[in-house]
């Protein structure tokens, strides 16, 4: 990222009006985003393009059923879109739209550690007549000189993320906060009756490690052939003899549910629905070793037929567990993607 000098920020803009005029685009064919849809989700504070964004970088993120892509990792388990307030007064002048935004981090959970922070915007919206071309300016502070704040890469699907991280101003206690310019200029014809378009705020991302739920990547499935030392299903006569296992015992069952059922609706976004399985089954008398049962439960096993039928059988449990990722509307209207542990059953065990 690169920090400009105010006077550069306006030759920049010039510039980008001279192109036009010229009949020359600065920005590559196809970059805009498609035209909004009509689903409206509850008509919230956080409709509207945060979170169409939010939305689009869910999907990438992951599946329908909301698990995590292999290969498509956002770096991290946490992303928390929040958005800015503005300042008063009238932000146009002429073709010239300039608004001072305010991005305030109040009450971070401590789990939660910043790994980066960026501001999103469109550096292009179409009008009736010509564009709106908007950048990015860093308001001076005692602590960082203004400047134009330039993307790092070219715009993808019409949005342009600019890296802030060392611009978040901290203040007392955990807050911190960020102070930025939205600047715009109409480029192309103007008429006289055209009403001016103010432009959707600039929203920030907070790339983030949650502690408490940080993404592990699940452990691989053992193979049948190898022998987990220490295991008394290897060691003990007649284990390796039993084959298969009948359809009453352990295993694992789908159970496919809805968001709505649980009443949930009204801050999960997306996935729809949830399918966290479940294990039901009669933990069979010899424990193969593919059960994964820990010692104990063997032991117990022996002791509930050949000593105490009282000592109830091992019980059939989850394994092994995989995450899935949520996107949801917070309390103050903001968005948050999130990937959470330990959501779906992957296999049984007896214990």
């Amino acid at each position: 990222m690169a920090l400009l000098h105010p006077f550069t920020s306006l030759l920049l803009l010039l510039a980008v009006l001279l192109s036009r005029a010229a009949n020359r685009s600065l920005l590559p064919p196809g970059s805009l985003p498609a035209a909004p849809g009509s689903w409206d989700w509850r008509a919230g504070p956080a409709s509207g393009q945060p979170l169409r964004y939010m939305l689009n970088l869910y999907r990438h993120a992951a599946d329908h059923e909301g698990r995590p892509r292999r290969g498509r990792s956002l770096g991290t388990n946490t992303v928390r879109l929040v958005q800015a307030s503005s300042h008063g007064g009238q932000p146009w002048a002429g073709r010239w739209y300039a608004q001072p935004l305010t991005y305030r981090l109040e009450g971070q959970p401590d789990a939660e550690h910043l790994l980066r922070a960026t501001v999103v915007y469109l550096p292009s919206l179409p009008l009736a007549r010509g564009r709106l071309l908007c950048t990015l300016e860093l308001l001076a502070t005692s602590e960082a000189p203004g400047g134009l704040l330039s993307p790092a890469a070219r715009p993808r699907h019409g949005w342009a993320e600019v890296d802030v991280t060392p611009y978040l101003v901290l203040g007392n206690g955990s807050a911190a906060s960020l102070m930025l310019q939205h600047v715009c200029v109409r480029a192309g014809r103007a008429g006289g009756r055209d009403a001016p378009v103010a432009p959707s705020h600039p929203f920030l991302l907070l790339y983030l490690n949650d502690t408490q739920a940080g993404l592990a990547p699940p452990a691989a499935e053992p193979h049948r052939h190898r022998r987990d030392t220490g295991t008394l299903a290897h060691d003990l006569p007649s284990y390796l003899r039993e084959q298969g296992g009948e359809k009453s015992d352990c295993s694992l069952r789908p159970f496919p549910v809805s968001f709505a059922q649980l009443g949930w609706d009204h801050w999960i976004i997306a996935p729809h629905r949830y399918n966290p399985r479940y294990c039901k089954g009669t933990c069979p008398r010899l424990l193969r070793y593919d059960y994964h049962a820990p010692n104990h439960a063997v032991v117990q096993s022996f002791v509930h037929q050949l000593v105490d039928a009282n000592v109830p059988r091992p019980s059939c449990v989850p394994y092994r567990y995989s995450p899935i990722s949520v996107l949801m509307i917070e309390r103050d209207g903001g968005i948050l993607y999130k990937e959470y542990e330990n959501m779906i059953a992957e296999s049984c065990t007896c214990r």
